[in-house]
């Protein structure tokens, strides 16, 4: 039987009874003993993975998944959660739906929740937009519960939105507390997050947010680096800093991306668009105003083609902590000379950094299978007790 102690004597230190029938939206929404307790619940259902126990808590229900913009890593880190612990995975297809003509938001909210435990939703396409429209189908479906409409009040989960990306950010950090030894060794350590030059203009400001909204909580030094014009969202921006007094770590920007990785531990290079231009896109998407879009468009890839020299190259990995800082990145990179013939890191050190990253991918599905948990058993430390108990094969040998 697998040994769940550790991680039932962590969770029994923490306080996170507010996770329970409860989203999860934005990480500086839960406190830092439920942030703790999500990884710990990752972890634990990892363990009993890597032990072949299976860790199916649902005997039928559904997973909900609608990708309003392109993903892989996501969308499949979402499926393999949800399968982890028996739910059935149905995508929303609007295309397909009745959305077009004209079914509201807080209809079709309900009709895809009448068997529904989870909604896991993406859209970070629009400033204003993402997040505001998750929350609307929250309002939606607690007031299809408190209605009676719905037999259970389905959880939201981020899957990106235009503010934050939390699954990629708490699966960031799993990979940097997992590679570092622990949390505890995580004071002081300098972790550079970086702008990257790029081919394309619209990369949203969710993954650089939802870092920096994140990693400031554990002690750590965070360098926020970017051009002149290539600023986040203010109000992220002040999120950061308050969590850096919080934590005794620190928070600070410069325009220049060498002083960033300048003794850093850990370096994040990747590219985003201007929050002000993102902004103007969303105006200009509201009005239908294709023309204005991609003059828009255009003036931006040459704005970013002025900065071609912001790449993560051998030159700059050199001036990190030993030459040998954790390069970290959400995928797809933009890598110079292979899938594009300049962005965002050169060919040799991503390849170096290859397996880290594709491990750093895999901490998503069980980050996105504990918010589930942790969302519909109101004693984790019961349910996962009860799985190594009963043992159960997840496949047999």
């Amino acid at each position: 039987m697998s040994n769940m102690q550790p991680f039932i004597e962590k969770l029994n230190s923490l306080k996170f009874d507010n996770m329970y029938l409860n989203d999860f939206l934005l990480t500086w929404e839960k406190t830092d003993q439920e942030i703790d307790a999500l990884f710990t619940v990752a972890d634990a259902l990892r363990h009993l993975r890597e032990h072949n126990v299976s860790t199916k808590i649902f005997q039928s229900g559904l997973a909900i998944s609608n990708f309003r913009d392109n993903s892989t890593r996501t969308r499949f880190s979402f499926s393999s959660a949800a399968n982890m612990l028996g739910l059935a995975v149905q995508d929303l297809d609007e295309g397909k739906s009745q959305i077009a003509h004209g079914e509201t938001v807080r209809e079709t909210a309900n009709m895809i929740s009448f068997m529904a435990d989870v909604i896991g939703i993406r859209d970070d396409m629009y400033i204003g937009k993402g997040n505001a429209y998750m929350r609307e189908v929250a309002r939606s479906v607690q007031e299809g519960y408190d209605e009676g409409v719905l037999e259970q009040r389905p959880t939201l989960v981020n899957l990106q939105c235009d503010i934050d990306h939390p699954t990629q950010s708490m699966a960031d950090m799993l990979h940097i507390i997992h590679h570092f030894g622990g949390v505890e060794n995580l004071k002081g350590k300098k972790l550079a997050m970086t702008w990257a030059y790029s081919p394309s203009y619209g990369k949203p400001l969710s993954v650089p947010q939802g870092v920096v909204g994140l990693m400031t909580r554990f002690g750590m030094e965070v360098v926020l680096a970017h051009p002149a014009g290539y600023e986040i969202m203010g109000e992220v921006a002040q999120v950061a800093a308050a969590n850096a007094v919080q934590s005794g770590g620190k928070f600070t920007k410069t325009d220049s991306m060498a002083e960033a990785f300048q003794g850093a531990d850990i370096v994040y290079p990747k590219s985003w668009a201007p929050f002000a231009a993102m902004e103007k896109r969303t105006e200009l998407y509201g009005k239908g105003d294709m023309d204005g879009i991609a003059v828009l468009e255009q003036a931006l890839l040459a704005q970013n083609a002025k900065h071609k020299d912001w790449e993560c190259t051998e030159e700059m990995m050199a001036l990190t902590k030993g030459g040998k800082a954790l390069y970290m990145h959400c995928l797809p990179a933009d890598i110079t000379g292979v899938s594009c013939k300049a962005g965002e890191v050169a060919a040799s050190v991503f390849d170096r950094y290859r397996v880290p990253l594709y491990k750093e991918a895999g901490y998503k599905p069980y980050i996105i299978a504990a918010m589930m948990l942790m969302a519909k058993c109101e004693n984790p430390q019961k349910m996962l007790e009860t799985l190594a108990r009963e043992n159960k094969a997840r496949w047999m040998k």
